[in-house]
């Protein structure tokens, strides 16, 4: 039987970077891989992007109404067999679309490489990635490090350059300047402290 993987890191951990690097080797091995990204995610459009600069077209680029499961069903109907399915920016998945990418896995016996954050820069827990923490056969985490040298585990974000805790939990591109940091809880602390005086 196929499996659900979940393989999570803060930001700049190589998420992309390693699920286009499993496309890869599929690929090479004469397998096909199927990509997809929630429409949530719009850096990149229809592609997913690494920030060392390497890129990929998705197979699917998927709303929050619609049901994984029988995406992949008619995408197969159309264009034949697929070996793994590799999910990127999976944390802005539904609930309900995670326990699809489950289905998969055990009704289809196609292996879901799901890739993601665990939590906002609040350290909030995201929907998609809160239900893979507790069905996913396999969890991983992929490592980073902070500006200190420390492992990081949490994201901060920064606007214009400042590290601000309060407002949405899903910005993306909105015109406000707006990037993403690993760091280490003691980091995150600190900023956050500064941030609060």
């Amino acid at each position: 039987m196929a499996k659900l993987y979940f393989r999570y890191g803060a930001m700049n951990c190589g998420k992309s970077t390693n699920l286009m690097q499993v496309a890869f080797n599929y690929e090479e091995r004469g397998m096909r891989s199927l990509v997809i990204k929630p429409y949530t995610d719009t850096k990149g459009g229809g592609s997913v992007i690494s920030r060392l600069g390497i890129e990929r077209e998705v197979d699917m680029y998927l709303k929050e109404d619609k049901d994984v499961y029988r995406e992949v069903e008619k995408w197969i109907e159309r264009n034949g067999s697929v070996n793994c399915l590799l999910v990127d920016e999976v944390q802005f998945f539904k609930k309900e679309q995670i326990d699809q990418m489950l289905q998969i896995a055990v009704l289809m016996d196609i292996p879901v490489i799901c890739y993601g954050l665990r939590t906002d820069f609040k350290m909030n827990g995201f929907e998609g990635s809160e239900r893979l923490l507790l069905i996913a056969h396999s969890i991983e985490e992929l490592k980073t490090i902070c500006r200190c040298g420390r492992k990081a585990t949490l994201n901060g974000r920064k606007i214009n350059g400042e590290f601000i805790f309060e407002g949405e939990q899903v910005v993306i591109d909105d015109g406000t300047n707006v990037e993403y940091e690993s760091l280490c809880p003691k980091c995150y602390y600190d900023y956050k402290y500064k941030a609060n005086k």
